[in-house]
């Protein structure tokens, strides 16, 4: 990534260059991602191809100034925070659902290196810690969005906790960026996956969250207040423009996905 791409990157997310890739400075960059970069699926129900390379990614979420889900939040993350000095690793994760930890390559998270030490940084999971998280740390580490855990399983991954549930476990062994596209193609067709199934849009706010799910709109403040109200079909375009800063030519509609052998499912 370029000085040009770096310059725009960084006006995108409104934080400052940083004087040097510190820990304090990797706290500004993912808290300025998370309340800039909204976490979404809309190209999956519009369409368009998901490509995990350098322009492609920066032509999105810099140029168009759109989102996207992990392997493109993280993915374009860590490209941001290589340019910038910072000793990157790709993880791969793998999701808590109701029946135990999701497919491979499910999740990508970041292990960044500092000069104090390494955190786990990750713009890319909706409702999930506000600031990187110390990697090195087994103890309770409380955050605006909870109380957070890191603790090793008996094979030698670490499951990462949020107010006691575990959210998604990590494996310790880089990766490269190639090998989560199976995962990304896996989410953008599977009629299990539930990008495929369901409409999200959701940013960090200073003072709590904005998430539009399909046509429902919620915002919720600093004290947990919950507001929520269906958006009008009319309305659909605007509020993605109001809320996310998203400019799109047509409202993204969630497509009957077909399971060979079977019928049409939603």
């Amino acid at each position: 990534m370029d000085t040009t791409a770096v310059d725009a990157y960084l006006d995108r997310i409104g934080v400052a260059r940083p004087a040097a890739p510190d820990a304090d400075a990797l706290r500004a960059l993912h808290l300025g991602h998370l309340r800039t970069v909204p976490f979404e699926n809309l190209s999956v129900h519009l369409g368009e191809e998901i490509v995990l390379a350098e322009q492609p990614l920066l032509d999105k979420i810099v140029g168009a100034r759109r989102g996207g889900f992990c392997y493109e939040l993280n993915g374009a993350f860590a490209m941001l925070l290589r340019a910038l000095g910072y000793d990157v690793e790709l993880l791969a994760a793998r999701v808590f659902g109701p029946d135990g930890p999701g497919i491979p390559y499910d999740h990508l998270a970041l292990r960044v290196q500092t000069p104090s030490g390494p955190w786990l940084a990750d713009v890319g999971f909706g409702r999930n810690s506000h600031l990187p998280l110390r990697w090195d740390s087994r103890a309770e580490q409380s955050d605006p969005a909870g109380v957070f855990r890191i603790e090793e399983t008996a094979e030698g991954d670490l499951d990462v906790l949020r107010d006691g549930r575990p959210q998604y476990r990590l494996e310790q062994r880089p990766r490269a960026y190639a090998e989560f596209e199976v995962g990304c193609w896996w989410h953008q067709t599977s009629p299990k996956s539930h990008f495929t199934q369901s409409l999200v849009c959701s940013r960090l706010t200073e003072t709590g969250r904005v998430t539009l799910s399909g046509r429902t709109l919620v915002i919720t403040g600093a004290d947990g207040a919950r507001e929520e109200r269906q958006v009008e079909e009319g309305e659909v375009l605007a509020a993605y423009r109001e809320h996310f800063g998203i400019v799109l030519g047509r409202e993204p509609v969630v497509a009957k996905v077909r399971v060979p052998g079977a019928g049409t499912q939603p």
